[in-house]
């Protein structure tokens, strides 16, 4: 195996089981749409509002979107906590205890020609201060009620990334955790 291999460019390739494939270039995987190992970041404050960030506007794909606090791909050889810790940090500016609560598959074809193909792990946090975001990976942040979170998802869907949407349509129920 390659040591100066760069795994951060890289998704890990998964079977329906999570069961590990390979490497791929990230963008290659998603040209082809191949289930790829993903993670999704949930950080609720103290008063049950969830952290949203809108994404930058620089983005390959979605850029401007609102989408959950944070998410991206495992990096090879570390666990799905450290990968939301990690990735917490570089796009929010802080970092929280991390809570795994479940695990699904999606797929998203986007109008670029890339797709996301996700065995995606979902974590919750909590944390009440300000992040302090990298402009690189984020537009904007802010707190929203579940509740009035479904009401604009409701009104205007096109202002969500596809994984969020799928993610709160599905897992709703759970996602109100206080």
């Amino acid at each position: 195996m390659q040591t100066d291999l760069d795994y951060s460019k890289y998704v890990i390739l998964v079977d329906e089981n999570d069961q590990e494939l390979g490497l791929m270039e990230k963008i290659e995987a998603h040209e082809k749409a191949l289930l790829h190992r993903a993670f999704s970041v949930f950080i609720y404050n103290d008063n049950g509002e969830l952290m949203l960030q809108q994404r930058a506007l620089g983005k390959y794909h979605t850029p401007g979107l609102w989408t959950n606090t944070c998410c991206s791909h495992q990096i090879k050889g570390e666990t799905n906590i450290e990968a939301g810790k990690r990735r917490l940090q570089e796009e929010m500016g802080f970092t929280t205890n991390l809570e795994e609560t479940s695990s699904f598959i999606y797929k998203a074809p986007f109008d670029n020609g890339l797709t996301e193909h996700e065995y995606d792990y979902m974590m919750v946090g909590y944390y009440n201060n300000t992040p302090d975001v990298n402009p690189e990976e984020v537009n904007d942040w802010k707190w929203i009620s579940l509740d009035d979170l479904k009401l604009d998802i409701e009104k205007n869907p096109n202002n969500y990334t596809a994984w969020f949407r799928i993610i709160f349509e599905k897992h709703y129920q759970h996602m109100n955790l206080k």
